[in-house]
């Protein structure tokens, strides 16, 4: 029976047909030959749940063309955690990593059990040689106060995701009832925010709907006084691209550019907004720590429930198998996934990018965009993002508004 199921595990994680680029054109030997050398992964994703308690009409791992999550344990168990955690304590001892973190994720990780969750905190933190840092990202929904409770004491970051606005948010997460989720993870929030929890907030996951009004929805995210908000771009590519209304070429860059005057021009500091920090960061030089933004060296992997190693978990939203790396932490180091072309090619920064994306002037700044935009069928993730045009509008945005401040200064210096 072992023999049957190694099998059957084998030709699922294969049997699909990547794209050319980089899964065949992408020559790994070549490049480590020439002194490209891997960077080793800092953080781990490991996929606690498979399943949800609630049904997003965007959701890139239930409505998206890889289905696989259809065939995989709905919990991870306890042999596939016990290898995941030795995997990562073996990357970190083998690289001598002094800081890694371990997103705890889903599905909807909360419904593997809080102690279940906590007992795995532990065992982490025992068993990895470095400090490290555990967060979990969950929809709020079972997030109550005895939740809160034990994961604050074990020293859980926690992130939720929501959409705003409480008609929006329930436009788009409900229950399989067809019931609104926002009042249950509303009064989550009320509780992570109080000053018992407020250590643990990491803050909130928020996707972009420009049918949404920006500065409302902005306005209504900060109520409940998040550390840090990330604003994420629906995942969308060339085979499946955003809906935009005819003659409305940024619709997305227009959305963002009015919440970023709006946290631009507060007389005070009221939240950070991740993507508009890293873009900030990227204009004057330095890295960015954003998928979205940037060409710095992605060094995250997933670990799935059945043990599955798998590259970033939005590629699902490509094609079925982008994800797949054909690895197992029952069966493999996940050293042998640095030289995976999927993660090469995120690792290698400009050298990725397509020819347009190089010549362009905002180029460095905007990385290619999310590298899940790039896709085209056949052909692979060597093309400028489907939201190229949304990218250089709000690139050249911010940089204008930089560019007039900078230029106000007094002459000499601050």
């Amino acid at each position: 029976m072992r023999d049957f199921v190694s099998l059957n595990l084998a030709a699922r994680r294969t049997d699909f047909d990547h794209p050319d680029w980089p899964h065949r054109s992408l020559d790994v030997d070549q490049l480590r030959r020439a002194g490209c050398e891997p960077v080793p992964f800092h953080e781990f994703v490991l996929k606690v749940h498979q399943r949800c308690n609630l049904s997003c009409d965007y959701c890139f791992v239930y409505e998206s063309p890889d289905q696989s999550w259809r065939d995989r344990p709905n919990i991870m168990s306890a042999a596939v955690c016990a290898a995941a955690v030795e995997r990562i304590a073996e990357h970190v001892r083998r690289h001598g990593l002094l800081r890694v973190s371990v997103v705890l994720h889903g599905g909807e990780p909360l419904l593997a059990g809080v102690d279940r969750l906590v007992d795995l905190t532990t065992e982490l933190r025992a068993s990895i040689p470095a400090e490290v840092t555990v967060g979990i990202q969950t929809n709020g929904i079972a997030l109550n106060e005895e939740a809160l409770l034990q994961l604050s004491e074990a020293e859980v970051r926690i992130g939720v995701s929501i959409d705003g606005l409480w008609e929006t948010h329930d436009q788009h997460r409900r229950g399989r009832n067809g019931s609104g989720s926002h009042a249950a993870v509303e009064r989550a929030l009320n509780l992570l925010a109080s000053s018992r929890f407020r250590s643990s907030y990491q803050g909130l996951l928020s996707i972009v709907d420009t049918d949404a009004p920006p500065v409302e929805t902005y306005e209504a995210l900060l109520r409940y006084s998040p550390p840090a908000i990330d604003l994420l771009l629906p995942h969308a590519n060339w085979e499946s691209p955003p809906r935009r209304e005819p003659g409305h070429a940024t619709p997305h860059a227009d959305w963002l550019i009015a919440i970023f005057d709006r946290w631009y021009s507060a007389p005070r500091r009221e939240t950070s907004v991740r993507l508009f920090e890293e873009i900030i960061s990227l204009l004057f030089g330095q890295g960015s720590r954003s998928e979205q933004v940037g060409a710095s060296p992605v060094a995250l992997v997933v670990i799935e429930t059945d043990g599955d190693i798998e590259l970033v978990d939005s590629l699902k939203s490509a094609y079925p198998g982008a994800c797949s790396t054909a690895l197992n932490v029952r069966e493999h180091e996940l050293d042998a996934a640095l030289d995976h072309p999927g993660v090469v090619a995120r690792q290698i920064g400009v050298e990725a990018l397509s020819d347009a994306c190089r010549a362009c002037p905002v180029g460095r700044v905007c990385g290619g965009g999310h590298y899940v935009h790039r896709y085209r069928a056949g052909e692979g993730f060597r093309h400028p993002s489907v939201y190229c045009a949304d990218m250089l509008s709000l690139i050249g945005h911010i940089g204008g508004r930089l560019s007039a401040d900078l230029a106000a200064l007094p002459k000499g210096g601050i």
